[in-house]
């Protein structure tokens, strides 16, 4: 039994083959865009999530040391007066010499511009400003990002 080969036929593929596969893979591409702008937004999301978590933990173990009497800061408020002073460090008042560290490094906002400094992607609250109206003052009481979009679940982002 003779089975046709690509010889008898000629060699390469028609014009029309050529086509109906540009067409499905043209349809394939535009399913996966999405689908790929979706997976980088979420991987967005899970870094602000976590660089949001870092930073309050360290606001939240600057105002435990503070209140304990473990910082020699002569502050009005036992909170960090900005976001370089978790990384620069206190004066331990325990161990005179050393130093209370917070932060290796501020971790930077996700969505904000990359030429920023990690310091400045950040908005700020002050522990006298109320939470409707959060506005930056002597020291920082919390952060948020200044991104405006919303993030998967259409909670704006500053509201995170």
């Amino acid at each position: 039994m003779n089975l046709p080969s690509f010889k008898s036929r000629g060699q390469g593929f028609t014009l029309v083959e050529m086509l109906v596969v540009l067409a499905v893979l043209g349809v394939l591409s535009a399913l996966v865009m999405p689908l790929a702008e979706l997976a980088v937004q979420r991987d967005r999301e899970r870094e602000l999530r976590q660089a949001l978590w870092q930073i309050r933990a360290a606001i939240d173990d600057y105002q435990r040391a503070s209140s304990a009497g473990a910082t020699m800061v002569p502050a009005a408020s036992q909170f960090p007066p900005d976001l370089q002073a978790l990384t620069r460090g206190v004066p331990d008042a325990r161990n005179p010499g050393r130093m209370l560290y917070f932060l290796r490094r501020v971790p930077r906002d996700p969505f904000a511009d990359p030429a920023l400094p990690a310091e400045s992607t950040w908005a700020l609250r002050s522990y006298l400003s109320p939470p409707e109206s959060p506005q930056p003052g002597a020291d920082v009481y919390d952060v948020a990002s200044r991104s405006t979009r919303s993030g998967l679940n259409g909670v704006p982002l500053k509201d995170w």
